[in-house]
């Protein structure tokens, strides 16, 4: 049996297997679905926009949910967890055109230095890709240029997606505790049109 063959029959058992989910009521649909899209032809896109970062004021979109015992005495944080849902705008001002939302947690978890584990979704609501998401979790050294964070997963559009994004700080207001993250995403996915699975 080939590398298709062998996988054919693998997530076939998987979705049998997962029968009490969602989609028990029809399974072989989605599963025929899956298959052809992991045939399919690899597209690629670049995406560029960037998140209004309010850390601060009446209508803040990022918050401390926990922390350590050790944070309030640490130089970079360590330990604090935070929660977020940015706005994405196409351009760097805030009342640009609104792309969607980044939604997910970021974690201060470098003892020595300003580092964070994130865990984040791009959710889009508008343009080409609306109700679609990417998922970027990784390491984000924040006082860094051109950080590099992987790309692990997507939905809609963005079906087995994979490669990274790079980002930077491209503005922030000590003032107003107001910042500005400029994201690169460079992303690599199947071919769903032919499917019905994009959510143009």
């Amino acid at each position: 049996m080939g590398k298709i063959g062998k996988f054919d029959s693998l997530v076939g058992k998987v979705i049998r297997a997962c029968g009490n989910g969602s989609h028990q009521e029809n399974p072989n649909t989605e599963e025929e679905k899956f298959k052809k899209l992991v045939k399919a032809k690899e597209k690629v896109a670049k995406l560029h926009f960037y998140l209004q970062d309010a850390l601060g004021g009446s209508s803040a979109t990022v918050w401390e949910v926990a922390r350590s015992a050790i944070t309030a005495s640490s130089t970079v944080s360590f330990g604090q967890v935070r929660v977020l849902d940015d706005l994405i705008t196409a351009e760097p001002d805030r009342n640009s055109e609104k792309l969607g939302r980044a939604q997910g947690m970021i974690t201060f978890s470098g003892l020595e230095e300003s580092a964070l584990t994130m865990s984040l979704n791009f959710y889009f609501t508008s343009g080409e890709y609306r109700g679609s998401t990417l998922c970027v979790v990784g390491r984000n050294p924040i006082s860094s240029k051109n950080r590099e964070l992987p790309i692990v997963g997507g939905t809609g559009v963005f079906h087995i997606t994979r490669v990274y994004s790079i980002s930077n700080t491209y503005s922030y207001d000590a003032a107003t505790n107001y910042g500005v993250l400029e994201y690169t995403v460079y992303v690599a996915y199947m071919d769903g049109d032919c499917m019905g699975t994009t959510s143009k």
